[in-house]
């Protein structure tokens, strides 16, 4: 973890930094389910079962490209997760 800034003096200062703590936290959230989908194609792709793949890989997508739309992760990190997960699935069918 970070350590805590130091404390700041200038109004405005102070609520860029509370708003900073909130969009963090909620960016955080946003950064794991990205992988956490990213893991879950990778298994089923080791499980095998075509139709399951391609149902769990649209959904990453989905939300993948919900992070980039929200600023999350810049466009190109999306596109390139995407099509790595694309391609290890085109290549276990």
């Amino acid at each position: 973890m970070a350590a805590k800034a130091p404390v700041k003096k200038n109004l405005s200062a102070i609520k860029r930094a509370r708003q900073a703590e909130r969009r963090n936290e909620r960016n955080k959230v946003e950064r794991s389910k990205i992988k956490s989908v990213m893991k879950s194609v990778e298994t089923a792709v080791k499980g095998g079962d075509k139709e399951a793949v391609k149902g769990i890989l649209l959904s990453a997508t989905k939300v993948i490209s919900s992070a980039r739309s929200k600023g999350i992760i810049h466009k190109n990190n999306a596109a390139r997760k995407i099509s790595r997960l694309t391609r290890k699935v085109n290549a276990a069918i």
